[in-house]
């Protein structure tokens, strides 16, 4: 099925039949993706009485209960409910699924002070080519398929410095996605300035904004334009896991 997209006065054509999906599947145990220690996602069947939720184990058909950490365990889109004191709700502030997004490849910068890999407002300010799109992603790199199930706890992964995080409010992303655990330093003492800067909060809060976290994009899928459809449960907290799936634009 192709579509015919109009924006700002100018057409997109893609492809629907041809969805490239950069979401990290959710698994149970240790190989899959992981940060910030959360436990490793599982499943029991629920047992009541003579009933069992598992085939596996003789019961009818598999019911199962399933425990996971949204923010750990997976891709995963989050809302600035992630941060307030306020209620917000992942749910309530995703309203639109469909975007423009331009895709952008950036190998973090070694900081001279602390030696974290960062990145900042230069490097995306020289690899944005498309200055009006809703949506921006960022493949890190070095970049394989060890993304699919690193561990991230305690190893400072890459991060955003704050004012790259501005640049890109300045320029109307609204939605960010990246493949990292977090657009904030792993330990900062609770500053989560990137987070802050992005929804503008506390001051002048931009609940419609979203975090996506920890998605994947083999080196197949090129930088450039893509039309973006962002799919979420409807989970009323403030993440959900995520299935953000990209289309070429011919």
């Amino acid at each position: 099925m192709k579509i015919q997209i109009s924006d700002k006065g100018e057409n997109y054509n893609a492809d629907l039949s041809k969805p490239l999906d950069i979401s990290i599947p959710l698994r149970e145990g240790l190989e899959n993706v992981n940060c910030f220690y959360a436990p490793a996602m599982s499943t029991s069947p629920v047992v009541s009485g003579g009933f069992i939720g598992s085939t596996a184990k003789g019961g009818p058909l598999n019911f199962l209960n399933v425990t996971f950490n949204p923010h750990g365990n997976g891709t995963h889109t989050e809302c600035v409910g992630h941060i307030a004191k306020e209620k917000y709700t992942i749910n309530q502030c995703l309203k639109k699924f469909w975007f423009l997004a331009e895709l952008i490849s950036i190998y973090p910068t070694q900081t001279q002070t602390n030696g974290d890999r960062i990145i900042t407002k230069e490097q995306i300010e020289a690899a944005i080519q498309h200055k009006n799109t809703e949506a921006l992603i960022i493949r890190t790199h070095p970049n394989d398929v060890l993304k699919l199930k690193a561990n991230y706890s305690g190893v400072n992964p890459p991060y955003l410095e704050a004012d790259a995080i501005s640049y890109l409010v300045n320029l109307g992303i609204n939605h960010l996605l990246v493949d990292l655990p977090s657009v904030d330093r792993e330990e900062d003492g609770g500053a989560l300035a990137s987070h802050k800067a992005f929804w503008d909060y506390p001051d002048n809060t931009k609940a419609d904004r979203t975090i996506t976290e920890l998605v994947y994009l083999p080196n197949s899928i090129k930088d450039g334009k893509y039309v973006l459809n962002l799919q979420i449960a409807s989970f009323e907290i403030d993440v959900s896991p995520s299935k953000p799936v990209l289309y070429e634009i011919f």
